[in-house]
């Protein structure tokens, strides 16, 4: 079992033995050996839910098996998963199993069920995938900044370019790089952004990140094997790469100007900070 294996596994563990407690997602990550920020990506990403989710629907569905086994009141179960009143946790219980706590108490009630992530030793890899290892001197990007939750992160963002592209905002910034920076775990702060050309004006809606020396991974790609490649750089090359482990707290989408003929042939690469393991 690789190192970053075992980490998620104690990661999960961590979690399923805390479902009654107030849980810190920078606890959770601790246990998988990463930063807060690079764990709620890569989770995002291998399970295709975030950490948050994973946590609240375990505890509705564990809260469903023990209102329907057991003679607990409604707002004694609330309490102990995490709900600050009956009516946040009546709310959630029905979005999420489509009948309220007290329906639930009723014989032949139907209820959903989300079981516990578990990993399994399978096999995997076998596909061509390209990256190189680049040293690169420090340098900083001008951007405008927008900050998401990891959440809505995959929804917003999108928009956030198509905002970007039709108010005017290509006409001061092209859009070379997306980058994702750490802000407080939680959330993030993402840039639309160019390399920052010190002798033009900072725009008023606009401002610069410098990134430091280091070294990072380059994974080389289409625009139309985007989300393939970043699937399987956290998937696959990441958990079997022996040699470095994950650096800083951010990463970078580059893109280069888009294909005329078919925007989807556009070459981009995604950057990985990395360190010697």
């Amino acid at each position: 079992m690789s190192a970053w294996t075992e980490g998620l596994q104690n990661a999960i563990g961590y979690m399923e033995k805390n479902l009654t407690e107030d849980i810190k997602v920078r606890d959770i990550a601790e246990k998988a050996y990463v930063s807060e920020f690079h764990f709620q990506r890569i989770f995002s990403v291998l399970c295709g839910f975030s950490v948050t989710e994973y946590i609240r629907n375990r505890r509705l569905a564990l809260a469903a098996r023990e209102l329907t086994g057991s003679d607990a009141k409604v707002i004694d179960i609330a309490i102990k998963y995490g709900y600050d009143s009956p009516d946040s946790f009546t709310r959630a219980f029905t979005r999420f199993h489509g009948i309220t706590p007290s329906a639930a108490k009723g014989k032949g009630a139907l209820l959903r069920d989300f079981a516990p992530i578990k990993i399994i030793l399978s096999l995997e890899g076998g596909t061509m995938m390209d990256y190189r290892i680049e040293e690169k001197a420090a340098f900083t990007v001008m951007g405008r900044k927008r900050s998401f939750t990891n959440e809505s992160a995959y929804q917003e963002i999108p928009k956030f370019w198509k905002e970007h592209m039709t108010d005017g905002g290509n006409e001061t910034v092209c859009g070379m790089f997306g980058l994702c920076i750490d802000s407080d775990g939680s959330n993030f702060d993402y840039l639309i952004a160019d390399n920052y050309l010190p002798w033009k004006d900072i725009p008023d809606g606009y401002e610069t990140r410098t990134l430091p020396a280091g070294t990072w991974a380059v994974f080389p790609c289409k625009m139309k094997n985007l989300q393939d490649t970043n699937t399987k750089m956290w998937k696959e090359w990441l958990p079997n790469c022996k040699d470095y482990k994950l650096g800083g707290n951010y990463n970078i989408e580059m893109y280069a100007p888009p294909c005329k003929e078919d925007i989807l042939e556009s070459y981009c690469e995604i950057w990985l900070p990395i360190e010697k393991a």
